[in-house]
This record gives structure tokens, C-alpha cells and sequence, in this order.
């Protein structure tokens, strides 16, 4: 009886052990994968700085050439970032411009595909990635242009992606960063913040909800009106700066966890 006591104590001993190699060998693995995302993701935000400085001062001396060309009334000023961009065309087709937001991590080329979904699993060079991209939806059409460039990312732990919009959860990090950088090939662009908000997915049945996820373009002004009407009742502090019909607005969205399906949302209009 003894001897089975012994037997019986010296298996949970060893079920133990193998419990405790196992959370150590998921805890190493989990480790490396978080530095090693954090590094992939701090590798793209550098790109955009690096790119241009790895092509020769020919091409932009050509840009320049080009631009002074076109007669007075019809010059616009371009920027170096939006060279920049322009030249990251030639790795992927599918870079539409740069979001930058000052005090955070957000410092990376935006991605529109073909569906939604691509993106969310691949980096700028189309290689797999569980970082994903920065990525516009695809239904933005740039012939009209849109309404809003409703912009998403990912919300992950290691810092990468979209995880800093929740920095804006507090209102005196808004105030020191209320601005939104996003530059394409045609304009370097500022956008002021107007609203902080809180969402999630809601299901078909809910009535009567804000589902910021569908707002692309407006057909009508009411329609514009009232998507910066519920966004300033949702916003989670009050911000003075607001939106009239005719702005561009940019909408940046990510996963938040403070509900099931949750989502967190920044909206700022062109200045």
C-alpha cells in the first residue's frame, strides 16, 4: 500500500516537471516571437526613412526637374516624403501612402488590396507576417475620392502595428498629439483629431448603433453630418475641433479588448 503511495507521488512529481518544461519552453517561445515581430515591425518603420537615402541623388534631382516644368498655376509643392512614396511604388504597387503619428510607434506605409483580408497576414513585400500591415479598405475609391480613409491595423502586445492608437485612451496624450500625418505620392497631409471612441462589432439585429466601420463615402450631407455627429457623442473625451461637409476624413481603427469583438477608433478631418 505504501509502495503504491510512493509510485503514485512520484508520477505527479514528474507531471509536474513536464508541466513546468512545457510553460518554460512555450514562455521562451513566446518570447522570441514577440522580439522578433517588434523587430519586423521597427524594420518597416525605418524603411520609408532608409528608402530614399539607398536611391541616388539623380532621381530626386529629376523630380525636381519635372516639377519645374509645370507651369506656375498649375505647380504643386512636393515634398520629399511624398518622393518618398512615389518611389516605394516600385517595391509594391499596393503602397498607397505613409501614416506617421507623432509619440508612438505608428510609422508605416499603408497597403490597399484587393480584399480586406491580405493584409492582415502579409507585410508591404506581400511575404507572410503575423504583424500584418497598415491597410485601407479596399472599397476607398481614390476616383471620387472617398469621404474617409477608414484605416486599419493590428492591436497586438508587442508594441507593433496599431497598438499605440490606445495611447489616445488618455486625454493628455491627445493634447500633446493631436495630429495625424498621411502622406501619398500626390499630397503631404495633416489631419486634426475630432474624435476618441470605444466600439465593437455589433450584431445585424442592434438598431439604433453606430457602425463606424461602414462609413466610406457619404452619398448625401446628411448622411456625412451625421457620421461626425455620432462620433463626437462617442468620443470618450471632448474635443473641440469638428468637421464640416466637404473635409476629407481619415478614420483609424484597431482591435480593442475591453469588450468582446471591442474596437478602438481615432477620426481626424484635413486640416
Amino acid at each position: 500500500m505504501q509502495k503504491d503511495s510512493k509510485v503514485k507521488l512520484k508520477k505527479f512529481y514528474i507531471l509536474i516537471y513536464l508541466v513546468l518544461v512545457l510553460l518554460i519552453v512555450l514562455s521562451i517561445i513566446y518570447i522570441i516571437n514577440f522580439f522578433l515581430l517588434k523587430k519586423e515591425a521597427s524594420d518597416e518603420s525605418n524603411f520609408f526613412n532608409n528608402y530614399i537615402n539607398e536611391s541616388t541623388d539623380e532621381s530626386s534631382n529629376e523630380e525636381k526637374v519635372i516639377i519645374s516644368e509645370i507651369p506656375n498655376e498649375a505647380k504643386l509643392e512636393e515634398t520629399e516624403r511624398m518622393i518618398k512614396v512615389k518611389n516605394l511604388k516600385e517595391v509594391n504597387s499596393d503602397i498607397i501612402g505613409w501614416l506617421e503619428i507623432e509619440g508612438t510607434s505608428i510609422n508605416y506605409p499603408v497597403l490597399q488590396g484587393e480584399d480586406n483580408e491580405y493584409y492582415m497576414t502579409h507585410n508591404y513585400k506581400k511575404e507572410k507576417s503575423k504583424n500584418g500591415s497598415i491597410f485601407l479598405t479596399k472599397d476607398y475609391d481614390w476616383t471620387i475620392p472617398s469621404s474617409n480613409l477608414l484605416i486599419y491595423g493590428h492591436n497586438f502586445n508587442n508594441g507593433a502595428m496599431f497598438q499605440d492608437l490606445l495611447k489616445y485612451n488618455n486625454k493628455t496624450f491627445y493634447i500633446k498629439h493631436p495630429i495625424i500625418r498621411f502622406t501619398t505620392a500626390e499630397e503631404d497631409a495633416e489631419y486634426e483629431i475630432i474624435s476618441v471612441f470605444k466600439s465593437r462589432v455589433y450584431y445585424k439585429s442592434e438598431k439604433n448603433v453606430f457602425r463606424y466601420y461602414y462609413f466610406i463615402n457619404a452619398e448625401t450631407e446628411d448622411e456625412y453630418n451625421q457620421f461626425v455627429e455620432d462620433a463626437k457623442k462617442a468620443s470618450l473625451y471632448n474635443i473641440e475641433a469638428s468637421a464640416s461637409y466637404g473635409d476629407q476624413l481619415i478614420t483609424l481603427s484597431t482591435c480593442s479588448f475591453h469588450v468582446k469583438d471591442g474596437r478602438f477608433a481615432v477620426v481626424g478631418r484635413k486640416k
